[in-house]
C-alpha cells in the first residue's frame, strides 16, 4: 500500500472535512519546486538522504513557514534520551554532525534557526556495511505495486553508504515529538480569543 494514501485515509477518518494533498514523491533538488514549500505554514523534515535533507533545510529556511527536523533515529533504543534542540546545538548525533560539516565546507547555511528532534545515544552497528546483493538488498526487483511506478523500481542501495535499522518505538516518538512541536507552536501563536477552552 502507498504510505501517503494510507495516511490520508487515516486522517480523513479523524477529520472528514480536512483537505489533504497526498504526494508520493521523493524530495530532491530536481523536483523541489513542485512541493511549493513557500505556501506551507509548517514544514516537517524526516528525510534520510543527506544531500536531499540539506537541500530541503536550506530551501525551507528561505520560506515563511516554520521548519522542524528529525535527525538520525537509526541505532537508537532508549526513548528517554530523545531531546529537542536548535540545529547547531544538537549533540551526539552523527547525522547532524555530518550535515554541519557539509554546510561549513560549502559555506552555505540555513537562513533561520529551526528545532530538531534527536537522540545523543550512539549504539554500535551490528549490521553489515553493505546490503547490496544480500536478502536485505533494496535494489529494484521489478515488483508491480500500487502508486508511482517510478518509485516501485527506485534504486536505493547506491544512494546510501550504509542502511542502518531503526526501532518502531523510536521512530514513533520522533514523529510524535515533531507533531507536538507543531501543536505547541500553534497553541502559543494562536491569539487567546481564537483558542477554545473545550
Amino acid at each position: 500500500m502507498v504510505k501517503v494514501e494510507v495516511l490520508k485515509e487515516r486522517l480523513l477518518e479523524i477529520n472528514p472535512q480536512a483537505e489533504i494533498n497526498a504526494v508520493q514523491e521523493i524530495y530532491s533538488a530536481e523536483n523541489a519546486e513542485m512541493f511549493q514549500l513557500e505556501t506551507y505554514d509548517y514544514i516537517i523534515d524526516a528525510i534520510d538522504s543527506l544531500k536531499d535533507k540539506i537541500h530541503l533545510i536550506l530551501h525551507a529556511t528561505e520560506c515563511p513557514g516554520k521548519l522542524f527536523s528529525a535527525m538520525g533515529a537509526a541505532l537508537k533504543m532508549d526513548p528517554t534520551k530523545i531531546q529537542v534542540a536548535e540545529f547547531w546545538e544538537v549533540i551526539g548525533c552523527p547525522l547532524a554532525s555530518m550535515m554541519r560539516k557539509r554546510l561549513r565546507k560549502a559555506k552555505t547555511f540555513p537562513k533561520k534557526k529551526f528545532l530538531c528532534v534527536f537522540s545523543p545515544e550512539v549504539l554500535p552497528n551490528k549490521g553489515t556495511a553493505s546490503t547490496c546483493g544480500t536478502s536485505a538488498c533494496m535494489c529494484p526487483k521489478a515488483i508491480i505495486a500500487a502508486g508511482n511506478p517510478d518509485l516501485v523500481n527506485h534504486e536505493w542501495c547506491s544512494s546510501k553508504a550504509q542502511i542502518n535499522g531503526t526501532s518502531a518505538h523510536i521512530t514513533a516518538i520522533f514523529g510524535f515529538t515533531l507533531a507536538g512541536l507543531v501543536m505547541n507552536d500553534l497553541y502559543v501563536t494562536t491569539p487567546p480569543a481564537l483558542q477554545s477552552d473545550k
